[in-house]
Formats: structure tokens, C-alpha cells, sequence
């Protein structure tokens, strides 16, 4: 597929994937997430790929959706009645869930606004990194909407319910130090340090240890669901998957030897 509102490219096994609407400070469309949900069917079987850089172009990470493209494109129910669910079912949640069951670590590098559905993009990374003057907003209630894209599947998760509850019912800006505070967000940086901080730590998870880095994942957002049983049992099932792969050795041989490891890449 010819990418016309993304942008994408493969920088020593790091994947970068940026919004590229900039006039509309990265709002999606259909088409845009038609191209997103592309490159992540793309990076998920690229064997150069070890691990994905999300940001967007100019000043805004994303503002969400385009409402004045999506109304025109909204379908309707029996009744006649306006559906956004449909857009829902059809385009974001298949995306929402690619990237949760992608085996390779995502990094997102807001770098301005991340509001409504370009929100909860952002926090779905594995590790999201934020620009100083980024900030965050559950726009959805300002128009009589609730929050999609996982919204209220992860904002109670991260900061718990009534934080989770504040952010979408009041629909106010939530600064990146806020962020950080409430453990949104993995670290906050100076704004022109934003794709550089997130590069270096997808060029660190590159050359990590990739059977391990896929499980580290796989464990803890099964752990989401489980008890601490089923949590202990695939522990166990995962730790006896990851010590039939060199790197296990090669990690154990490079801290008694005192030098850093060398993973070959799976």
C-alpha cells in the first residue's frame, strides 16, 4: 500500500510511524486508519523490524478524529438514527487490538496535543514518552461521546477509578507533568528531546532480547485478566519458553563475564 497520510520508514530495526496531517494537528480518518492498521500488519512480519516508534508530524501528536471528514461518513442505523459505533467496530478497535497483541515493543513519542482517540493511541504503547508541552484530553464527553479507542478499558487501569472517571466526565486537558505523576506516561522530556528519547529507548528494546521482550508483553497484559494463580502458572510456562532461546545464555555469559550482551536476532 502507497502511504498518503502516514508517514513510514526503517531506521537500523526500528520502525517509525508518523501521523502526517499536520494542518489538522494529525487527525484521523478513515483512510488514515486504513494506513495505520497497514503498517502494523507490515511491521508485524517484517523480520528487520524489532521494535516501533509511534509520533506525529508538526505540533500535535494527534487531536483525534476528523469530525468534520468522519460526520460526512458516518453511517446510519434502521432507524435512521447516526451510528459511530460502526467506525468503531470497523476501523479502531481491529487497530487497538493489533497493536495490543503485536509481539515487537511499541514507543510513543507525543510530541504535542494527544486528544479523544489519539489519546488512548498513545498510552495503548507499551512505553510512552511525552514532550513537555504535550498534554492529554478525553474530548469525547465535550461532544456527547464516551471515551473509545480502549479509553475506558485502560484510563482505570493506569490511574485508577476516580482519576479515570474526573478525565472523562470533566474532559479537561491533563498536562504531561500530570501524566507522569499518575503513571500515564513512562517519562516526560524537554520538547525538542521527545523522538530522541523515544528513539534511543526502541534502539535499546531493538537490540534487546526479543523472545523475552515478546513475553515480558504477552505476561503482563494477560495479567489484566488473571488471578494470581493463572499469573504464577504462566510464568512459569513463559520462563521455561524464553531458557530455550540463546539469549538466555548469551545474557547469563555476559553478566558473569561483565560485558553487555549481544542478542542475535529472532
Amino acid at each position: 500500500m502507497e502511504y498518503q497520510e502516514i508517514l513510514y520508514g526503517v531506521d537500523n530495526g526500528v520502525a517509525v510511524i508518523r501521523f502526517n496531517r499536520p494542518k489538522t494537528y494529525n487527525a484521523f480518518t478513515l483512510q488514515m486508519l486504513v494506513e495505520l492498521t497497514d503498517v502494523f500488519n507490515r511491521v508485524g512480519t517484517d523480520p528487520a523490524v524489532r521494535a516501533i516508534v509511534i509520533t506525529g508530524e508538526g505540533k500535535a501528536f494527534c487531536s483525534g478524529a476528523d469530525l468534520a471528514a468522519s460526520l460526512a461518513m458516518t453511517p446510519r442505523d434502521a432507524q435512521g438514527k447516526l451510528d459511530p459505533g460502526r467506525a468503531l467496530e470497523d476501523y479502531y478497535n481491529p487497530l487497538i487490538l493489533k497493536m495490543r497483541a503485536l509481539p515487537k515493543p511499541i514507543v510513543s513519542a507525543v510530541n504535542g496535543i494527544a486528544a479523544g482517540a489519539g489519546a488512548n493511541l498513545g498510552l495503548m504503547a507499551d512505553i510512552t514518552v511525552c514532550a513537555r508541552s504535550a498534554y492529554f484530553l478525553q474530548a469525547f464527553v465535550n461532544i456527547g461521546l464516551i471515551p473509545d479507542a480502549g479509553g475506558t478499558w485502560l484510563l482505570p487501569r493506569l490511574v485508577g477509578q476516580q482519576r479515570a472517571m474526573g478525565l472523562a466526565m470533566l474532559g479537561e486537558k491533563l498536562s504531561s507533568e500530570k501524566a507522569l505523576a499518575w503513571g500515564l506516561v513512562w517519562d516526560v522530556v524537554d520538547d525538542d528531546q521527545v523522538l530522541t528519547t523515544a528513539m534511543a529507548i526502541a534502539n535499546k528494546l531493538a537490540n534487546g532480547p526479543a523472545a523475552a521482550l515478546e513475553r515480558i508483553k504477552q505476561a503482563m497484559y494477560a495479567g489484566d485478566a488473571n488471578t494470581l494463580e493463572e499469573s504464577l502458572r504462566l510464568e512459569r510456562k513463559l520462563q521455561g519458553e524464553c531458557g530455550h532461546y540463546d539469549e538466555f545464555m548469551e545474557g547469563v555469559n555476559a553478566f558473569l563475564e561483565k560485558r553487555k550482551p549481544v542478542y542475535r536476532k529472532v
